[in-house]
């Protein structure tokens, strides 16, 4: 065993999910890698952290940081590159970022930046993404995806772009989607560049096996496909036609899917060069997996291959596939989307307070008080490792017998209270002989229920909305102290009124645990956790529960001096903003509260001095952060 692997922080398994991005520094901070340069020292995250609060960036913040971002482009266009050579592949590769996995501009202007050298283009599955698409100056030979259902505006601008030189594929997603097309083409007198998406019948395994086979969303099955393919021979068309696009599915587990699934969209794109189809392009769409806790399985929340394997395996099947079939090589094109940008971005959030379930002390019971009582606290005088499960049998039948006996009025406020601190005090006992026991399910299933509840400043349906919808697991740990042993654990709880508003998952070295070992908060110091890998989708699907906005938000380039540099900040919502998301418009939310106070004047239930410090406050929390401040 190494001294690694003994460390305290070891139990958060940093290093088998961290994907060398992230370390752990001597003095117990978790600290950020820069993979673009390796041998730049790490740089301290509390430490960015305090930088950016001297700049007035306070948490909770989305922190994202450039670096990891430009190497997520980078690994896919390279290893696809790498698999292109080795394999001899005739085609090239052309990948494309699906806006709808994160659009926010600051992320979308960088791909488009890190992406022009590797004319990396863009996915678009509705209208306002085609229109941010077409706002940036992409590469010669950067492909636009234009997916989903289309109406008459959508395919006219599409087909419009290409005046300005833009490659923006439409990709047909029914035979009536053809039939508008040939309306706006005839409108027109211009040329589409078109694309067919085909239903694949592979059906991956995982969280998200019903965006492949049959049950998928889009795609034509194969009749609908041969009278695409006929009607555009009949509008004498059918020479536009030259991207297959086949969506594999979504954050697929296990590479054998992979494999199979492109081996089934290249039956498709053989068949069709048959049928004269002049294809030039196929796209496999997305399904490139995060291998969010680190185990390397082919199970949800993981993957068992590598990027390098994913691509070449794309590589390797098409490659075959078309030589057998005696047809050139056509580009690739993929759509990866939570592989390129999940790790760029973190959540970084501060504990507020502590619910504890334990007592470090426990009162002496009176002389008057309910024999049960006295019993409670006896059990402290036989508690051992070897009668562990009796004590705490014991423990559970006393308290909750004096829960009955306070309901029915037997007993009154103070003895309960001084029971319910003696059970406190056994717990804490109790947690502390557990570890060095190996103790029985039943007994650490109890413990698990009495966690710490760490009040923590975020809303978890703003930002990390996948974990309260689909059970989604971040990597998620504590910043700081990771040099010394946890000593407590907890769930996390956010800000919202709302009993769904926490994490009570979490990725651990022995498995996924309901609950996160933490550190005794220190009221002199903040303490500081992070979310990590939720750069994809969680910015864009977070809603308002509680009217929580969005999150401060700083993008960072790490330096090779240990430091940072910040690139951009974004405030967070302001209680006004969010107001109107919702309808309201906050000068009448002033105004209506103004008449109230003058009203209050009128009928002497106010003084009038006090109407500037009520103004004040309110016009103070209008104009205010939504989370705490």
């Amino acid at each position: 065993m190494t001294l690694q692997e003994t460390a305290p922080h070891a139990v958060y398994a940093i290093d088998r999910w961290g994907m060398d991005l992230v370390s752990v520094l001597p003095n117990g901070d978790l600290a950020l890698k820069n993979p673009l340069a390796p041998d730049a020292p790490d740089v301290s995250l509390p430490s960015i952290i305090h930088g950016l609060q001297e700049r007035g960036i306070h948490s909770p913040l989305l922190l994202r940081v450039s670096s990891f971002l430009e190497q997520g482009i980078r690994s896919i266009n390279d290893n696809f590159a790498d698999a292109i050579s080795r394999v001899g592949y005739k085609g090239q590769y052309r990948g494309v970022f699906p806006i709808k996995v994160n659009q926010q501009a600051q992320v979308i202007d960088r791909i488009v930046e890190f992406g022009r050298p590797y004319s990396y283009g863009l996915e678009a599955g509705s209208k306002p993404e085609l229109v941010i698409a077409l706002a940036h100056t992409l590469a010669k030979d950067a492909l636009i995806v234009c997916n989903g259902v289309k109406d008459a505006e959508f395919i006219r601008l599409a087909i419009l772009s290409r005046k300005l030189g833009f490659n923006t594929v439409i990709v047909l997603e029914s035979p009536k989607e053809l039939e508008t097309v040939l309306e706006v083409v005839a409108e027109l007198g211009q040329e589409p560049l078109l694309g067919v998406r085909v239903k694949l019948s592979n059906q991956i395994s995982g969280n998200w096996a019903e965006s492949s086979g049959d049950r998928s969303t889009f795609g034509m099955p194969t009749d609908q496909l041969v009278s695409v393919v006929d009607r555009l021979r009949e509008a004498n068309l059918l020479h536009c036609l030259k991207l297959q696009h086949s969506h594999l599915g979504s954050q697929i587990p296990d590479v054998n899917d992979v494999r199979r699934a492109a081996g089934e969209a290249c039956r498709y794109f053989i068949e069709l060069s048959r049928e004269g189809v002049p294809l030039t392009h196929l796209d496999l769409g997305g399904g490139l997996g995060v291998d969010y806790t680190g185990e390397k399985t082919a199970a949800e929340n993981s993957i068992n291959y590598s990027v390098a394997e994913y691509c070449a395996n794309v590589v390797e099947t098409v490659s075959y596939a078309l030589d057998e079939a005696g047809l050139d090589h056509p580009t690739l094109v993929t759509e990866s989307g939570r592989a390129v940008v999940a790790t760029s971005s973190m959540l970084i959030f501060n504990v507020l307070e502590a619910t504890l379930y334990d007592a470090h002390s426990a009162p002496e019971p009176d002389a008057d008080d309910h024999h049960l009582v006295a019993d409670l606290a006896a059990i402290a005088e036989y508690l051992s490792q070897d009668r562990l499960q009796e004590c705490l049998n014991d423990a559970t039948f006393y308290r909750n017998e004096l829960r009955a006996l306070f309901r029915r009025g037997y007993i009154d406020l103070r003895q309960m209270a001084r029971s319910e601190r003696i059970y406190l005090h056994l717990m804490s006992k109790i947690k502390q002989i557990a570890p060095a026991v190996g103790t029985a399910p039943e007994i650490d299933a109890h413990l698990e229920k009495l966690a710490d509840i760490y009040h923590c400043n975020f809303s978890l349906f703003q930002s990390l909305p996948d974990v309260w919808a689909i059970d989604q697991l971040h990597p998620v740990v504590p910043l700081q102290k990771l040099n010394e042993t946890p000593d407590r654990r907890a769930v996390l709880s956010d800000i919202t009124c709302d009993s769904d508003g926490k994490i009570d998952s979490f990725i651990l070295a022995d498995g996924v645990s309901r609950s996160l070992p933490v550190h005794t908060l220190d009221d002199t110091q903040p303490y500081y956790i992070g979310a990590f890998f939720v750069g994809a989708y969680q910015e864009t699907l977070g809603d308002l529960h509680n009217l929580f906005g969005d999150t401060n938000i700083a993008t960072i380039e790490l330096r090779d001096d240990a430091s940072f540099d910040l690139l951009h900040e974004q405030e967070g919502d302001t209680i006004a903003e969010v107001l109107s998301y919702v309808e309201y418009d906050p000068r009448d939310c002033v105004a209506a509260f103004r008449k109230l106070i003058d009203q209050a004047i009128s009928e002497n239930r106010l003084d009038a001095k006090d109407r500037k410090t009520l103004m004040a406050a309110y016009r103070d929390s209008i104009n205010g952060y939504t989370y705490y401040e």
